[in-house]
């Protein structure tokens, strides 16, 4: 199974030990499922780290730790096809990541944008609480 975890994912993983994206995180880690990435994201979730209203909420070597797994244990995508879909300009990389890592969900947090659209090609778009589901 592949798998995209958006970046509100990621980040809530660390803000929120025990939740529903901390416990998604940790089935990749468990090897459920191959973790899809790109640049683009890599560069996301860095920059959302290091804001100040974020960054009062965790220790710092857990964001490091989360940079570290993502840069070198995910399947990185790099070749993106142009994909105008989202209601949010910004999330049509992970539509596209979605497209060429022929994922099969998109893990996200976006009520209004991503997660009302349901699906992109192949790939299911669901909720953390959605997903982690699979694996009860």
């Amino acid at each position: 199974m592949r798998v995209i975890l958006d970046t509100n994912v990621l980040v809530s993983a660390i803000l929120s030990p025990g939740g529903n994206a901390d416990l998604a995180l940790h089935r990749w880690l468990d090897g459920k499922f191959v973790l899809l990435t790109c640049s683009e994201q890599l560069a996301e979730v860095k920059n959302t780290l290091r804001k100040p209203y974020v960054a009062r909420h965790y220790k710092p070597h857990d964001a490091g730790r989360l940079i570290n797994l993502l840069s070198t244990l995910t399947l990185h995508i790099e070749r993106l096809p142009v994909v105008r879909r989202s209601s949010d300009p910004e999330d049509d990389f992970l539509l596209s990541l979605a497209q060429a890592g022929e994922a099969d969900y998109l893990v996200t947090g976006d009520k209004t944008g991503l997660l009302a659209l349901k699906r992109h090609a192949g790939t299911r778009i669901v909720t953390a609480a959605q997903f982690t589901r699979l694996f009860k």
